[in-house]
């Protein structure tokens, strides 16, 4: 019975999408690579100097300008064309490869992200990881099919004596747990 590992999603079958890999024996994460090329436009050259400025200068934002930043201020989700199994007492951590910020300004704006168990194989995109991350350079970033994004670590949970027994079970993909 296999434990942990990582599949290509059937969309990307046949397109030559690498399976994750630590790059030495030592590395605990797993390299994640783009599915396909990938622009990450600036935060800077979305509408984000306007909002800023407004709430900068004490203007009250409307609602107009609410919904715009709420639009605009978005991170962007790069397809892995991966998913990954695991043990039910597991998670993937994702987190950033520790060069990004550095030599591609770009972060993930939730610090890491969470791929629970049952995500494996949902109904809604078959379970696919999805990297998402801000560009806080001045210039769209262009990323190419193949070039490394981020990095997945295995890792066990432990839960609560008292956890009652009425979770739910998960019917969709990205984000379908809750807000």
């Amino acid at each position: 019975m296999k434990k942990r590992g990582f599949e290509i999603v059937s969309r990307y079958q046949g397109m030559g999408i690498n399976i994750p890999k630590r790059q030495t024996k030592g590395a605990a994460g797993y390299d994640f690579e783009a599915a396909e090329d990938f622009e990450i436009p600036s935060i800077w050259r979305l509408n984000f100097v306007r909002i800023f400025r407004l709430i900068k200068n004490g203007h009250r934002l409307t609602k107009q300008d609410e919904q715009l930043a709420n639009e605009t201020l978005r991170p962007f989700l790069v397809p892995t064309g991966i998913k990954s199994y695991m043990r039910e007492d597991e998670y993937l951590m994702l987190a950033n490869r520790s060069s990004n910020p550095i030599k591609r300004q770009l972060i993930l704006p939730n610090g890491i992200g969470i791929i629970d168990s049952d995500y494996y194989g949902n109904e809604n995109n078959e379970g696919e990881i999805f990297i998402q991350v801000l560009n806080f350079g001045p210039r769209t970033l262009r990323i190419k099919k193949g070039e490394r994004i981020g990095q997945g670590i295995f890792m066990p949970y432990l839960t609560a004596d008292d956890e009652s027994n009425d979770q739910k079970e998960r019917i969709g993909g990205f984000g379908s747990s809750g807000e």
